[in-house]
């Protein structure tokens, strides 16, 4: 993924890039923890817009989270990135997190990715494929393994977290991996969205 630093910011205009390494799906229709289950509201618009859109949104009252749209449009169902691997930018990264923060930690977890990345609520709506954020694409294959999502009061149990085993950077930093359901030596290539 790529951001670039809004102009006014204290090193405006800087590319920051990671390697995301952690999802969460949110379904449309069956999930009651996808944002649009219950249906659009203000708040919640860009979820239901053509995928490949961010989707960001403020919570707790304290930190973002950023996601990708996944389903057509009128469907309301995003892919969260809870984690990524520092690339380059590193110096704005901490800039943002703090100069204790260790490189693994930098964007570990969905509000520090955002604070560390500088994504706010008006990235929402950005087209991913162009602009000042973007994921584009690898070709190179990566082994991932399906978990249960984190931290939801229902539907926690479905194995939809998605991530590189291999990461240092997963959340929460420093747990035990649990692996279900896509075997190890099963590769998936990452494929950009298509927003036609």
């Amino acid at each position: 993924m790529i951001r670039r630093l809004p102009p006014d910011a204290a090193d405006g205009a800087k590319l920051l890039a990671a390697r995301i390494v952690e999802t969460e799906a949110y379904l449309p229709l069956v999930d009651p923890s996808c944002h649009g289950y219950r249906g659009p509201t203000p708040r919640n618009a860009s979820i239901f817009g053509r995928p490949g859109f961010a989707y960001v949104y403020f919570i707790y009252g304290h930190h973002f989270c950023f996601n990708v749209t996944a389903e057509p449009p009128g469907i309301g169902g995003a892919i969260l990135v809870r984690a990524a691997e520092p690339i380059s930018g590193t110096s704005s990264m901490h800039r943002r997190r703090g100069r204790d923060v260790a490189p693994q930690a930098l964007l570990c977890g969905p509000g520090n990715l955002c604070r560390a990345m500088s994504i706010d609520r008006s990235c929402d709506g950005a087209n991913l494929r162009c602009g000042d954020l973007r994921i584009e694409p690898s070709a190179a294959p990566v082994t991932i393994s399906a978990t249960p999502r984190i931290g939801l009061a229902v539907a926690a149990s479905w194995p939809l977290r998605f991530v590189d085993p291999s990461s240092r950077s997963l959340s929460p930093l420093g747990k035990k991996l649990s692996r279900i359901s896509v075997p190890a030596d099963k590769h998936i290539r990452r494929v950009a969205p298509s927003v036609d």
